[in-house]
């Protein structure tokens, strides 16, 4: 027998962050979510091999949580971005949602008890943001800045016959080429 999810995967402690929190109206950065899933499926299958939880919790909640951070489940992240300093809202939202989502395949997984198992929002929040802000630099911003290089060399060396006055201590000063000022950028 196949179990259908239902369509609200949280629970009543992202219902009363919602509901407590009704601030901005933007929610988390997909991001974040998808590290803090990624927080969750490791510590997950570190808490089953120190036997804080069984192998078949760890399973289950490595798999929903490897699930939330594909992105399949993105609209089950309502939290408002702005709300209790340590994050407590999402982190509970995130053990909610796999905990559901656990609960699937196996039996009963609870969001605290197995899902948040050894774990504080003081630890994970910090530790996602982290996570986030490096896969945001390596993914994104180094391959920006690698395609700004690329371009201003292509334009130093088209505007290398180009010579301008140089400015000095707001003078003009010595002649010089417009394409070393672009490798020089």
């Amino acid at each position: 027998m196949t179990r259908r999810s239902p369509s609200k995967l949280y629970g009543p402690q992202t219902e009363l962050a919602v509901e407590n929190f009704p601030i901005s109206g933007w929610t988390m950065p997909t991001e974040l979510i998808f590290a803090l899933a990624m927080i969750k499926k490791h510590a997950a299958t570190a808490n089953g091999d120190f036997k804080k939880i069984t192998r078949g919790h760890a399973k289950a909640i490595a798999s929903a949580a490897e699930k939330v951070q594909k992105g399949k489940y993105n609209d089950q992240f309502p939290v408002d971005v702005f709300q209790t300093g340590s994050g407590t809202s999402t982190n509970m939202n995130m053990n909610e949602v796999i905990a559901t989502l656990a609960s699937i395949s196996t039996r009963k997984v609870h969001p605290n008890d197995h899902v948040n198992q050894c774990q504080s929002s003081n630890d994970t929040i910090p530790t996602a943001i982290q996570i986030a802000c490096a896969l945001k630099v390596s993914d994104e911003f180094i391959p920006a800045l690698e395609k700004l290089r690329v371009t201003l060399l292509k334009k130093a060396k088209q505007f290398h016959p180009i010579i301008k006055t140089a400015r000095t201590h707001l003078m003009d000063a010595v002649p010089v080429r417009l394409g070393d000022e672009f490798a020089a950028y």
